[in-house]
């Protein structure tokens, strides 16, 4: 359950990105140079997937690491609890105070369809968790993660598991956004009772597969419909900058293996090219 809270929210920054930087097409990176011993390895992943398999240059790079550092920790024993906590809308708001009876009634429909349980349980829930909620239902097949599975190989091998940033950090950026515009989501996704929506992560899907980072990120910018695409600078861009002075101190101590969203990695903000200013020779790492 721990996990599955926690993989929800981080799919909600799945949907987010930058105009890209044109990159080479891989989601594994190799970061050198800049006073480093020993190279760390980037790994851009898709937090819900169908297939979850760690192919063999994705283990060699774990072999080569003796760490492994998420976006958060996910294996803190706290994590539910903490999610829980930030799950609902502040001062007593609910789903009501923001949409028309009409709206109100377009977004049961869509949980009583897909989930098989009335809005009205969880209505002052945040919305960005409402649309959480109904992210299985968007793929059609048994969910799977890349994190859960790095999380195993992490604990078979022994190593530690560390975040670039807390739960709360994460809860907060839904705080930051104003509830209105994570209901206009809702809305979307209710018009055709997530039709449009299967269709788009079914793209994005297999252009994660072919490992091209750039045109996700293009992909994910293109999405018209998303009224969440004006608050890229807290889904994506400050959280990256944040990150980089974390990542270099993970990757000064030791070697380690950095697993983020594949959307975090292409675009002028992204964590690819801040690396690079820093000084670091980011170089991509073929599968063969």
């Amino acid at each position: 359950m721990k996990h599955k809270l926690s993989l929800l929210l981080l799919a909600l920054f799945s949907i987010i990105g930058l105009q890209a930087q044109k990159l080479e097409n891989s989601t594994l990176w190799k970061i050198e140079g800049n006073g480093l011993d020993k190279a760390s390895y980037l790994f851009g992943t898709i937090h819900l997937t169908c297939d979850a398999t760690i192919e063999n240059d994705v283990k060699k790079a774990l072999d080569d690491t003796s760490q492994v550092v998420l976006e958060i920790d996910m294996d803190d024993p706290e994590l539910q609890t903490k999610m829980i906590k930030g799950m609902y809308m502040k001062d007593g708001k609910t789903l009501k105070d923001f949409v028309s009876e009409e709206d109100y009634q377009a977004i049961d429909s869509l949980f009583i369809k897909n989930i098989g349980v009335s809005v009205k349980t969880s209505e002052n829930v945040k919305p960005f968790f409402l649309a959480a909620s109904l992210y299985p239902h968007i793929l059609d097949c048994p969910l799977q993660s890349f994190e859960v599975e790095l999380i195993k190989i992490a604990q078979i091998q022994g190593e530690d598991v560390h975040g670039l940033e807390t739960i709360e950090d994460q809860i907060q950026v839904f705080e930051d956004i104003p509830y209105q515009d994570q209901i206009d989501d809702l809305l979307e996704m209710a018009k055709d009772n997530l039709a449009s929506d299967k269709k788009d992560f079914a793209k994005m899907l297999s252009v994660y597969n072919d490992e091209n980072i750039t045109d996700l990120l293009d992909m994910m910018d293109d999405d018209e419909n998303s009224s969440v695409a004006k608050h890229q600078d807290k889904l994506l861009v400050t959280r990256n900058k944040n990150w980089i002075s974390k990542i270099k101190t993970y990757a000064n101590e030791q070697a380690t293996f950095f697993g983020v969203g594949a959307g975090h990695l292409a675009g002028e903000n992204g964590v690819i090219n801040l690396l690079r200013a820093e000084g670091y020779t980011v170089t991509a790492v073929r599968s063969e």
